[in-house]
């Protein structure tokens, strides 16, 4: 299980607003960033094609931060546990593309790393309560996945409060994400919501100086956070 609430709110960068030729300066330039966001995207379960494993087997040798992968693929079952084995600190895959999440957590967690479910802004939580603790991370996405730059969609911030409410009466220990559209103006009321990890990609790498943005971020949540 994910340990207790942590006592700082979590900022982690998404490379997706990176540069890509530059990568290792990149994941080195966010400072004290807790964890490094990897969107892994196979052109199938979302339109969109981005990296996959040996970008991220660069990634862990040129950085000390914790690799946080979200894919965005089909058949996690057989592309999920590789990212583990790999050294990525916690791997993340969609509800919607598994029929058998608790056995594709088993095996990431068999392989080493936290496990993570998402779920898209209209895949309801309802069906997904009773499986969460088998998980460490619940990632809620607040924009389509697949591509980078939408705008953040509030709605979902129902689902964090209903696990937030689980988490706070004890009957789940869960680390809660959100991804998409977070920045300046919209982490606050995530923050206020029960969002711990916030990923945020322009807002960091769009930023002048994106060591100093994410402490900037980081600062806005634990003072709005609940």
């Amino acid at each position: 299980m994910s340990s207790d609430r942590p006592a700082q709110p979590m900022i982690a960068p998404s490379i997706l607003s990176a540069d890509f030729a530059n990568l290792a300066a990149e994941a080195n330039a966010v400072g004290d960033s807790d964890w490094l966001h990897v969107d892994v995207m196979d052109a199938h379960f979302v339109p969109n094609l981005t990296l996959g494993l040996p970008v991220v087997q660069s990634l862990l040798k040129a950085t000390e931060i914790p690799i946080d992968c979200h894919l965005m693929i089909e058949d996690p079952a057989r592309w999920a546990p590789p990212y583990a084995e790999a050294g990525a600190h916690n791997v993340t895959f969609h509800a919607e593309a598994t029929d058998d999440p608790i056995a594709v957590a088993k095996d990431i967690r068999a392989a080493g790393a936290k496990a993570g479910l998402s779920l898209k802004p209209g895949t309801d939580l309802e069906p997904y309560l009773e499986i969460l603790a088998e998980f460490d991370t619940l990632l809620v996405m607040s924009v389509e996945p697949g591509f980078g730059g939408q705008s953040f969609m509030p709605e979902v911030l129902e689902k964090v409060r209903t696990i937030r409410r689980r988490i706070d009466s004890g009957a789940l220990r869960l680390l809660v994400e959100i991804d998409g559209g977070i920045n300046a103006d919209t982490i606050e009321q995530a923050a206020e919501a029960g969002v711990d990890c916030f990923v945020a990609g322009s807002a960091v790498y769009g930023a002048a100086d994106p060591a100093v943005a994410v402490s900037k971020l980081r600062a806005q949540a634990l003072a709005a956070r609940g």
